[in-house]
């Protein structure tokens, strides 16, 4: 079996509307709650850093399927949005979409179809969205663009 160990250092100061910076090997930022939640909006915050980890995780996972398909990209790119909801002063993270625009040439009908199948299968096989099954919905919008 082989592990991967990553680590973190984190700081905050202050109570609830604090601030404190997190560190690790390539990621250096400031932290705090978010002004939409009614905090300092400093920084990023764990919202913000969640929707990263499964949208990051996500596009590399499409760039590879595409590669490994032999698919010729010209441009991938991609828009994620993700929705907390509060209700009663609970905040719970219902929703991650991932939207990727992938750019490529000539794709017959057949191979589009085969691109919106592997872009479902990115989602599926994302190491953090397996993580998040069960408690985060997460979907995919694939755009494909004839370039």
């Amino acid at each position: 079996m082989v592990q991967h160990l990553f680590n973190m250092n984190l700081q905050w100061s202050e109570g609830r509307n604090g601030t404190g910076t997190i560190a690790a090997d390539n990621l250096h930022t400031k932290i705090s709650i978010p002004k939409e939640m009614n905090g300092p909006g400093i920084g990023t915050n764990p919202d913000e850093m969640l929707l990263g980890a499964a949208a990051t995780c996500y596009l590399i996972t499409l760039a590879a399927l595409l590669e490994n398909s032999k698919i010729t990209v010209l441009d991938l790119s991609m828009q994620a949005e993700g929705f907390v909801d509060v209700t009663n002063g609970v905040f719970t993270y219902e929703k991650i979409i991932h939207k990727p625009r992938i750019v490529v040439q000539n794709a017959t009908e057949q191979e589009q179809k085969r691109i919106h199948r592997l872009a479902e299968k990115a989602e599926q096989t994302c190491m953090i969205s397996k993580a998040l099954k069960g408690n985060v919905e997460i979907t995919c919008e694939a755009q494909i663009i004839q370039g």
